[in-house]
């Protein structure tokens, strides 16, 4: 098992920039196989009042990377390296008290499954309560007041006695309102959520999705959606960023990067999904093969032992060299697949799949 350390020392306060700044930042894992890289040298940025979608397969890294900006990782076995601002804030190397006072404040997260996340022995309203109390300061009646203002927030029909509800008594799409009430209780300037849909209907999905922008335009919250599910990001977010094996691997507007994608792996996360308006005698496009091991990621493009064109590249470079997000601004991606060639591929192969 590896000793918990920091690669660099908290930096120094910056000038104006982004609301959320994640800068090279590598997270890793000491367990009893082996290091599990499972962030690797990821950057983005993300403006106030915006939704960025991070999207790829289960084990990309998604999760990770924003339990990351909350410090929610065991620290007798991770090493974190790389920066995340919260505007002038340093979060890396952060102490455990700053980040104790953000999370739940400034910083919240909804969890992937509400009914393991939310204790099975206390009312919703109490859980709601306890966050509020301890941020704010607030009495027990102001605090059952403001949740029970919550629950009403976010859709839940007679809040007033359902605030002495347990959770199990509230269906799944109730339980992910509740989870969302939590999260907002104290008006955070950002929310992470951990795929906010899974195990729901669509109807309940599109209900909840509706409720996240609307929470937004309301509190001007800024969000980062994880999911595996483009359409989720199509419906949600400004801009997307694709992660694979740690990496991101592109990135730019959601316009653009799910009507003109350039990495393969794009094409592939597209091309497996069913459309309603698709050529049904055309068969869906899956990625082949499975995710690698984070234990030991392959060399070069983490993705070349699954791509179907790492031929057209001159020599051994995928297998050989790391290819970097092309150059800041706009859409960018990781192949060394000219553009020319990203363009003649999607025209000709994918385009009438999607």
């Amino acid at each position: 098992m590896t000793t918990a350390t920091w690669e660099r020392e908290p930096a120094a306060p910056r000038g104006p920039g982004p609301f959320l700044s994640v800068r090279d930042l590598s997270v890793q894992f000491g367990t009893e196989d082996g290091v599990v890289h499972a962030v690797d040298r990821l950057s983005y940025d993300l403006e106030k009042g915006t939704t960025l979608g991070i999207v790829g397969e289960s084990g990309s890294g998604k999760s990770v990377s924003t339990l990351t900006i909350l410090g929610l990782h065991d620290p007798a076995v991770t090493t974190i390296g790389g920066e995340i601002w919260l505007e002038d804030r340093q979060l890396v190397g952060a102490p455990r008290a700053t980040l104790e006072k953000l999370r739940g404040d400034r910083i919240a997260m909804i969890f992937q499954d509400p009914l393991t996340s939310l204790s099975p022995y206390h009312t919703v309203g109490r859980q709601i309560s306890e966050t509020y109390r301890k941020h704010k300061g607030a009495s027990k009646r102001e605090a059952r007041d403001r949740a029970i203002e919550m629950l009403r927030r976010v859709g839940i029909p007679h809040a007033q006695t359902r605030v002495d509800d347990y959770p199990h008594q509230f269906s799944g799409g109730m339980r992910q309102r509740v989870m969302i009430a939590m999260a907002l209780v104290c008006d955070p300037d950002l929310l992470i959520a951990d795929e906010p849909t899974t195990a729901l209907d669509v109807t309940v999905q599109a209900q909840i999705l509706d409720l996240l922008k609307d929470l937004q335009q309301q509190f001007g919250t800024s969000i980062i959606l994880i999911t595996h599910d483009l359409g989720v990001v199509a419906r949600t977010a400004h801009d997307v960023l694709v992660m694979y094996a740690g990496r991101a691997i592109e990135q730019g507007s959601v316009r653009e990067v799910l009507r003109e994608p350039r990495h393969p792996y794009t094409w592939g996360l597209l091309g497996s999904m069913p459309r309603l308006n698709s050529n049904v005698d055309l068969p869906l496009l899956p990625v082949r093969g499975t995710p690698p091991s984070l234990l030991n990621p392959p060399s070069g493009c983490p993705f070349h032992p699954r791509c179907d064109y790492r031929d057209l590249v001159p020599g051994d470079m995928c297998a050989t060299d790391r290819p970097e997000l092309s150059p800041a601004g706009g859409h960018r991606d990781a192949c060394y697949l000219t553009l020319a060639q990203k363009r003649e591929i999607f025209d000709g192969q994918i385009k009438e799949r999607l």
